[in-house]
């Protein structure tokens, strides 16, 4: 249940911050939605990847109880190291060297199950880098022109009592563009909470489920509920706090990156990879940050340049009738230098690898001593 409340409080920022600080949706309305979609993303996709964490990784037989509660207090610390130094660690990939960790110390590692795992971990975010990376380069500026999603003054959406049947009317300044492209962003946090659901309720109560103490569906259900209850409540604060960072951010620059990640993270759940959708999320970031900051060179250019640190107008264009051509420079004075940070992305990249191989750790020292 902790794990699980802490869950629903940072993935609903990530989740919903965009149309909360766009003031499309309200936290209550926002917490609502979160809780059921990621309830039906762990419901259906999600069980392949219960199932892969609760005993297919290491046999089912040792978890025990104590050794669940061992496992999950790990996953509890990778959030904790999330929160201290500000990077978006793994619970999934944490939790996975946890019970790496158990089954190396008790001999009963299934090694290729593993390798599957490590490979996908290696290989999903370079293609989330690249798919965004190419959106960046070649499509982003002509959505930007084309969707304008800016609000207009005044509701969205007005209630029409003049006849017997009240009717939902669009407001007074509400355009049918901007309507489709409100929808739009809503629809994307939706599915953005599908995908944590479906990856993230396994990190919750896949030893449970795997040792037999819960059923599949008491443990998704669980899972959902603690999910729910910590969209509720403390995320509220997230969504605060990511809904005004992201008042920086494009709100289309935003979309782009959830549907990505959460398509990637979906696809990988449906196959059973436990994976993180932070990882995924910000090497989305990172590569349309590139793509868009690389219009105005050669990809030969791109790629063999220095590369400082992006700015927020790397994923922002001018709504004009002609969208600059490649190479060209943009509005903006958009320059070749404006990328992205290695150092900063150096340092991301590291304590992704850092906390798994630190729960993996410490996990063979636990379940290697006389205790267990």
């Amino acid at each position: 249940m902790f794990v699980g409340f802490n869950i629903g409080g940072s993935s609903t920022g990530v989740a919903f911050g965009p149309a909360v600080g766009s003031q499309v949706l309200g936290k209550l309305a926002a917490a609502g939605l979160m809780t059921t979609f990621a309830l039906l993303g762990g419901w259906t996709i999600g069980r392949e990847v219960v199932a892969k964490m609760g005993g297919e990784i290491v046999p089912q037989s040792e978890f025990t109880l104590l050794a669940t509660v061992a496992v999950l207090f790990f996953v509890g610390l990778a959030l904790l190291v999330s929160n201290t130094f500000g990077v978006p660690a793994s619970t999934s990939m944490t939790a996975v060297g946890a019970i790496a960790g158990l089954g190396l110390a008790r001999g009963s590692l299934n090694s290729d199950v593993m390798l599957e795992i490590i490979s996908w971990w290696i290989v999903a975010p370079v293609i989330a880098f690249w798919i965004c990376a190419v959106l960046g380069r070649y499509v982003y500026p002509y959505l930007d022109a084309w969707l304008q999603l800016d609000q207009t003054p005044g509701a969205l959406v007005t209630l029409d009592r003049s006849s017997m049947i009240p009717r939902i009317r669009l407001g007074p300044n509400t355009t049918l563009r901007e309507f489709g492209s409100t929808v739009l962003v809503v629809l994307v946090a939706c599915y953005m909470a599908f995908s944590a659901g479906a990856s993230n309720v396994a990190n919750a109560v896949a030893p449970l489920v795997g040792n037999g103490a819960l059923e599949m569906n008491t443990g998704i259900l669980l899972a959902g509920g603690a999910i729910g209850l910590g969209a509720f409540t403390i995320a509220r604060r997230t969504l605060d706090t990511v809904g005004n960072d992201l008042t920086e951010l494009p709100i289309l620059a935003a979309l782009i990156v959830e549907t990505v990640s959460a398509s990637l993270i979906s696809f990988l759940s449906a196959i059973g990879i436990p994976a993180s959708l932070a990882v995924s999320a910000t090497m989305c970031i990172v590569g349309l940050g590139w793509g868009r900051a690389t219009r105005t060179v050669t990809i030969g250019d791109a790629l063999g340049g220095e590369a400082p640190q992006v700015s927020v107008n790397a994923l922002t264009v001018e709504r004009e009738d002609e969208v600059p051509k490649m190479g060209e420079e943009a509005p903006d004075e958009l320059s070749a230098h404006d990328l992205f940070d290695p150092g900063t992305t150096g340092r991301v990249i590291f304590f992704w690898m850092l906390t798994p191989s630190l729960s993996a750790i410490a996990s063979y020292a636990l379940f290697s001593s006389r205790f267990f």
